[in-house]
């Protein structure tokens, strides 16, 4: 999902079949018209409490969701028969709170089984603004526009 037809553009050229505005579609709807009312198997999340319930509703049954950011915040209303009836599991992972001998770990995780995938050109990282660090704060204003599709990156010279 993304909120713009320029985001789902970059959906697109990164390999994306099925593309969902939600400013103009609702993604629940979407997607059980594509998998025919059964609901996706896997969820993940990076917005958090703004979404959590209907994120719960487009779960298949035994369907996973993976909460990794709250950038729609923290706290949400859940209606726990849903999650029952669909025999669901939600797991929610931040690097934040973990012990530096965890985060050590997990990097090594990610040289050993991501970093070869970006070699191999199957994971594109898009960046869509870089900025000398001293420009941290205009960094951190145009992150939560919402106007920069992918990372923004702060240069040390």
């Amino acid at each position: 999902t993304a909120g713009s037809k320029a985001k789902l553009d970059i959906c697109e050229q990164l390999g994306a079949e099925i593309m969902i505005n939600y400013q103009e579609q609702d993604f629940v709807e979407v997607m059980n018209d594509i998998t025919g009312g059964r609901g996706v198997d896997v969820i993940l999340d990076n917005m958090g409490a703004a979404y959590l319930e209907r994120n719960v509703l487009a779960l298949a049954r035994n369907g996973r969701l993976a909460i990794i950011g709250m950038q729609g915040g923290s706290k949400a209303e859940l209606n726990i028969n849903t999650l029952l009836r669909k025999n669901g599991t939600v797991h929610a992972a931040s690097l934040r709170g973990r012990p530096e001998s965890e985060k050590f770990a997990i990097c090594q995780q990610v040289e050993r089984n991501i970093w070869p995938w970006v070699h191999a050109g199957l994971v594109i990282p898009v960046i869509g603004a870089t900025l000398p660090l001293q420009d941290a704060a205009a960094a951190h204003q145009l992150l939560e526009s919402g106007d920069v599709s992918g990372k923004i990156v702060l240069t040390v010279l």
